[in-house]
């Protein structure tokens, strides 16, 4: 089900940032112009940000704590996982390992996002959150017949989001199988692909993000990669763009990957390993949000008025 917040809070002060909304990327069809000031003939900045991140259910990592379970028990864990990552002002998030709904729900209200949730085959749904409409969504979208069993057993999921004076965005929330085995991800990937020609023969843009459980120099990897899938972190990023776990990261297994036109506008990718995104190595007490460090996608470009 698509929810959207209940209250219409007061607009916050206009900056530079709410300037830059707006997201109409390559070959999506710009329409009216925003209330910026800009003339017609001037170009026009924009961006989107979006955000993947494993939330470990809100509870807190390493969740044994004691000001962890002190947080979660207090209730306080919505309220901090949002006013987090309200710090980068993302356009669109993906939960993998989603909590409660009620929970979904309170992140949703404080950071002025629609959500949609995304029922696990197991007991780790996914939600997809956006500050614009989700105009439709479709869990585990297979092209026909009914989930198998063990398959998707984590989350996957596909939305249509609407973008300001554009053509929709495309977007599939996923978690993939864990393990140092592949076979069920072998499994899960071309079935995601299959669900996924249309929109690739169209050029439509398309987001995928989420915990994949898999690095980039795997078979899985690759086969997103040749199936035309842009990693946005091997694109722009610097680094190792390690994203597990939150006190010394070792492995990449977050992704914002993008495909259409919208991959050709990639401004920025970085895991978040900072903040209360991470542990303080000096506070043996410390406690990060998740395990998992949120991975950041900008994309960005000048639409010509």
């Amino acid at each position: 089900m698509i929810q959207t917040p209940s209250d219409n809070p007061p607009k916050s002060p206009v900056n530079r940032r709410d300037l830059l909304k707006g997201a109409a990327m390559g070959g999506l069809a710009m329409a009216a112009t925003h209330a910026t000031g800009l003339s017609a003939a001037e170009p026009e900045d924009r961006s989107l940000r979006v955000i993947a991140y494993n939330v470990y259910k809100c509870t807190g990592w390493p969740k044994d704590r004691a000001r962890a379970k002190q947080a979660t028990a207090a209730g306080q864990m919505p309220d901090r996982i949002a006013m987090e990552l309200a710090l980068y002002q993302p356009d669109i998030i993906n939960f993998s390992e989603s909590p409660d709904e009620a929970v979904v729900k309170r992140i949703a209200e404080r950071l002025r996002m629609n959500y949609v949730r995304f029922p696990s085959g197991g007991n780790w749904p996914g939600t997809l959150l956006s500050r614009y409409e989700i105009e439709a969504s479709k869990n585990v979208p297979l092209v026909s017949g009914e989930r198998p069993k063990d398959l998707f057993t984590r989350h996957w999921g596909r939305a249509t989001i609407r973008l300001p004076d554009a053509g929709p965005l495309i977007v599939h929330s996923a978690h993939l199988y864990p393990g140092a085995d592949p076979a069920i991800r072998l499994r899960e990937i071309p079935a995601m692909l299959e669900s996924m020609r249309d929109d690739f023969e169209a050029n439509r843009s398309m987001l995928l993000i989420g915990d994949l459980n898999h690095g980039p120099d795997t078979e899985e990897y690759k086969m997103w990669i040749d199936a035309g899938w842009v990693d946005t972190f091997s694109k722009v990023g610097k680094g190792d763009g390690l994203t597990i776990k939150a006190d010394k990261p070792q492995w990449r297994i977050d992704y914002v990957m993008a495909a259409g036109a919208i991959a050709q506008n990639i401004y920025q990718s970085k895991p978040l390993f900072e903040g209360a995104f991470r542990t303080n190595p000096a506070d043996p007490e410390s406690f990060a949000l998740s395990d998992h460090l949120p991975q950041l996608a900008e994309f960005e470009y000048t639409v010509a008025k």
